[in-house]
């Protein structure tokens, strides 16, 4: 007997990126999982009366996209703050500050996300006195899109008492005036953290900051805020047709967040990777609790088994680690979070307990330690199908290219990241990496012909959320110099790398990234043709409805 199905998706282009059926029209849904593919008359014997019939109306239906490397938590609390993407000038800062401002007079802390590095011009850098220009009595803190560097006015560093400097670890600083006080800048988590936390911002920020719980635990007003603000974040993933999130930064109360949704009706509307942060201040022994957390959490909705290490900053602030010296700083390599020894103790013993990992590393110099750190964990502990990842590798030495298929090490990269794609300045980043590194600076295409397994990803909230920003980056990237390699993506491999080479990097390549029968229903219907729209286009076609586990978790 036929299986009725939920939902029917009919007069649809479906690419199912299942290279042994890549195309039909119709798709069928029962209990969460795919029961057929192809045309309207395969699909029909499993209609019935309570059969929900989606018509795509000629869109292109794909798998549910899944975003590879983000940050949930954080990014959906980031919502409600002042947004200074595209904002240029003096000026239209001090407007924009003033009239968010203007509504949030009780705020201790006011927050702005998305400060470009140029936003006073490419030689000019924000300072606490710009800022106090503009906001002088209330606390003010801006961030870069990157999220590893901030600006302070005098209120905010008076609040937490550094105005005159502070001693911090590796790779973190209070960049310090000529006036003998600090500038404003603030260089990676350990210099903005103590902001965040005085700006009740902290519990948000934790599986970035510390990796650590809540300390005093939420009461139940605030447990009751956050759930509403993890809602806010799955929905908004929803909304771009994702279905399934690789969260990048994670704790225990994430997970427990997460956990309570999903026992409230309607569960989860995307399935969440949630991994363990090991931080640089932390003993071996903690990563005991990643895989307590692997134990605990081990569904197709809800995940742990990851460790997210950094390994590095980024390149605009000089704390990305490289071979060479930066080309705009002679004598300075960037200086690591990790030394190459420490980590190589990490990864092994994270290996040993046969957790995946998957380390931040910008620069060739921390890209190098990583791969590194992984040979020496196959060494010691036997050659297993482990994926490690590294996140981002914005520039890899040419030695290192062919040690990711070799290591079996999956490259982890964000489309909207390089410069020059997705409305991002070419400066000071192209100047900083130096001419004879462009060839290899977010070379996709170079590691994909290497043999590596490439996944795309946004790292929300650093660039916008939207996959199709990301697949239009890929696909229309151009060149720095004329003698650069090409390293764009075709249209086809950059859905993959979304999809299919998502799913590989969870393991989950028998259950999803493809849209073939026994599959997980996880299902994104675009607005059009995905195939006929110029790719400068691409971003104009919007996710109309979303389908995860067979339920509808958005529809336009």
């Amino acid at each position: 007997m036929t299986q009725t199905a939920d939902i029917i998706i009919l007069n649809a282009r479906i690419l199912t990126l299942d290279d042994g059926n890549p195309a039909a029209d119709a798709v069928a849904l029962a209990d969460g999982r795919i029961v057929a593919v192809g045309t309207s008359a395969d699909v029909e014997p499993f209609r019935g009366s309570h059969t929900q019939v989606i018509d795509a109306a000629g869109g292109t239906a794909l798998p549910g996209f899944s975003e590879n490397h983000m940050h949930l938590f954080s990014g959906a609390a980031e919502l409600d703050h002042l947004q200074l993407s595209g904002v240029k000038g003096l000026a239209a800062l001090s407007e924009a500050v003033k009239a968010y401002a203007a509504t949030r007079g009780d705020h201790k802390v006011l927050f702005a996300q998305g400060a470009d590095y140029t936003l006073l011009g490419e030689t000019e850098r924000l300072t606490r006195q710009h800022l106090d220009a503009i906001l002088p009595d209330q606390p003010l803190v801006l961030f870069a899109p990157d999220h590893h560097t901030a600006w302070a006015n005098t209120k905010a560093l008076e609040l937490v008492e550094m105005l005159q400097g502070a001693q911090l670890g590796p790779g973190n600083e209070v960049v310090m005036g000529v006036d003998g006080l600090a500038s404003g800048e603030l260089r990676e988590m350990e210099a903005f953290s103590p902001l965040q936390a005085a700006g009740g911002f902290d519990r948000y920020r934790l599986g970035l900051s510390t990796g650590g719980e809540p300390d005093p635990y939420p009461n139940d007003a605030e447990w009751v805020q956050d759930i509403a603000v993890m809602r806010r974040g799955l929905e908004y993933c929803a909304e771009h047709g994702i279905t399934t999130i690789q969260n990048m930064d994670g704790n225990l109360y994430q997970l427990e967040l997460l956990a309570a949704i999903e026992r409230q009706d309607g569960g989860l509307p995307c399935r969440v990777m949630i991994p363990f942060h090991f931080k640089n201040f932390m003993s071996l022994d903690m990563l005991e609790k990643a895989s307590d957390l692997a134990r605990r959490f081990d569904s197709d909705w809800l995940s742990s088994g990851v460790v997210k290490v950094f390994y590095d900053g980024v390149l605009d602030s000089w704390t990305a680690v490289m071979v060479e010296p930066y080309a705009d700083k002679p004598g300075d390599c960037g200086e690591g979070l990790f030394t190459p020894e420490t980590f190589r103790a990490v990864a092994v013993e994270a290996d040993r307990r046969g957790l995946q990992i998957a380390v931040h590393a910008i620069g060739d110099g921390a890209v190098r330690a990583v791969l590194d750190g992984y040979e020496a964990a196959r060494q010691e502990n036997g050659v297993r199908d482990s994926r490690h990842r590294i996140e981002h590798i914005e520039v890899v030495h040419p030695d290192d290219i062919p040690r990711f298929a070799a290591l079996g090490v999956i490259a982890s990269m964000q489309p909207p990241h390089p410069p020059g794609c997705a409305g991002l300045p070419l400066e000071p980043t192209v100047s900083r990496i130096g001419r004879n590194r462009w060839p290899l600076s977010y070379a996709w295409r170079t590691l994909k012909d290497a043999g590596a397994h490439i996944c795309f990803a946004s790292d929300w909230p650093v660039s916008p959320i939207d996959p199709l920003i990301g697949i239009e980056a890929a696909v229309t990237r151009k060149r720095w110099g004329e003698s650069d390699p090409d390293q764009s993506f075709s249209l086809m491999e950059a859905l993959k790398a979304y999809c299919v080479e998502g799913a590989y990097a969870e393991f989950k390549e028998d259950r999803k990234g493809s849209i073939k029968v026994g599959y997980l229903a996880d299902i994104v219907i675009l607005s059009g043709d995905i195939e006929k729209v110029a790719p400068e286009a691409l971003p104009t076609i919007r996710p109309v409805t979303t389908i995860c586990g067979g339920r509808i978790s958005f529809s336009s």
